[in-house]
């Protein structure tokens, strides 16, 4: 089914990873060619291109992913033990529903199969499609978006990259949990967009607040389905992007480590990275964040929810509104905080679920203060 939608990669990128050596990670991916097309049982990562930037109305050119195949291909890998595929490329539909109604189907089945796809190229509304991909699932999706701006648009404006977000809030059926923020400008957002972040209980964080402590975020991604770049958070003298001009964003490193924190996220199910401006400069940052995530992916620690809590200290602190219950991975050090919610209004039955946090939540907690997404959290679950 997934390769109904998907054209093989074209001769250039086929000739070129013939020339590399068996050391490229060229060299070591599975492709879909005109002849074969790659084992799914035996792929844990999916690379995708979708060739649609119909949402970018500032794009003037098609989409080519040539160049970005070349950088990635051409680097060499890890010491992973992860298997990759290159299943080709998504071509823009007759319209832009018949693009998402691709990428929608092509996700589902990946993620159905426990295999990752990374999205590359086209315009950040694609997010919508992977969003859309959870409903086979059957479950609530949590989305993190590495963004400049929070993308909000008029309710009755027609999606594109810059509006994307309120198409997947008022649509039906509607399974986001959380959505978050990563790296926000606020000269790009108005003061009733941050006053409405705040009003759904999402999270959202300034830019200068990552770039000074990048390690605040990485709960954040322990905690997320879904993770979308928007290339235009990267500063402009570190993406090559001199056509639409950002002197401010993330530089290379930052936007790398927040890469690798999606990758090495037990949750995070699909990735994305979108609004490339085709630019030969602008793919070597683009494969480099894949290569990153990749890494991510290969260190996965396999840790709660998906394991017993009995290798994990247990951390009761009391404040004066109630007890907060911190765990602490004796594996990897990291944190997590319980959040009570109720099942069943009728009987008030209540149970309890784990969110991801920081240390320095934790020591926050210490001293009287109670952790702003715990209790934005708790607000959420018991709505």
């Amino acid at each position: 089914m997934e390769f109904d939608f998907l054209v093989p990669l074209n001769n250039e990128i086929l000739k070129y990873i013939h020339e590399l050596s068996a050391q490229h990670l060229g060299s070591k991916i599975v492709l879909h060619t005109d002849d074969s097309v790659p084992d799914l049982d035996r792929i844990s990562i999916a690379i995708i291109g979708v060739l649609d930037n119909r949402g970018d109305r500032n794009a003037k050119t098609d989409v080519d992913l040539n160049a970005v195949r070349k950088e990635l291909y051409g680097m060499f890998p890890g010491n992973w033990k992860v298997s990759i595929g290159d299943l080709g490329d998504v071509l823009a539909g007759n319209s832009v529903e018949d693009t998402y109604f691709a990428v929608k189907k092509i996700t589902s089945g990946l993620i159905k199969r426990k295999i990752i796809p990374i999205i590359i190229g086209g315009s950040q509304d694609i997010t919508y499609a992977l969003y859309r991909a959870y409903d086979d699932l059957e479950q609530m999706v949590n989305l993190v978006s590495i963004d400049s701006k929070f993308d909000f648009g008029k309710e009755n404006q027609d999606i594109s990259a810059n509006s994307f977000l309120t198409k997947i809030i008022i649509d039906e059926p509607n399974n986001l949990f959380n959505f978050c923020n990563i790296g926000y400008q606020t000269y790009y957002n108005s003061q009733e967009e941050i006053d409405l972040i705040e009003k759904l209980f999402f999270d959202a964080y300034r830019l200068g607040e990552v770039s000074s402590n990048i390690s605040i975020s990485e709960p954040v991604f322990r905690d997320a389905d879904l993770v979308s770049i928007d290339l235009n958070a990267v500063k402009s003298s570190d993406s090559g992007n001199f056509a639409a001009f950002n002197p401010n964003g993330f530089n290379g490193k930052e936007i790398c480590s927040l890469a690798r924190y999606a990758g090495i996220s037990d949750k995070v199910t699909s990735f994305g990275v979108f609004n490339h401006n085709n630019s030969r400069q602008e793919s070597v940052i683009i494969a480099q964040i894949c290569w990153y995530f990749i890494e991510g992916y290969h260190y996965r620690s396999n840790e709660y929810p998906f394991g017993s809590r009995d290798n994990y200290l247990k951390y009761i602190v009391p404040l004066e509104e109630e007890d907060l219950v911190f765990y602490k991975s004796d594996k990897t050090d990291r944190w997590w905080i319980e959040i009570p919610y109720i099942v069943s209004v009728s009987n008030k039955l209540k149970k309890n679920t784990l969110l991801p946090c920081s240390y320095e939540e934790y020591l926050a907690a210490c001293n009287q203060e109670m952790p702003e997404r715990w209790w934005k959290a708790q607000r959420k679950n018991n709505v």
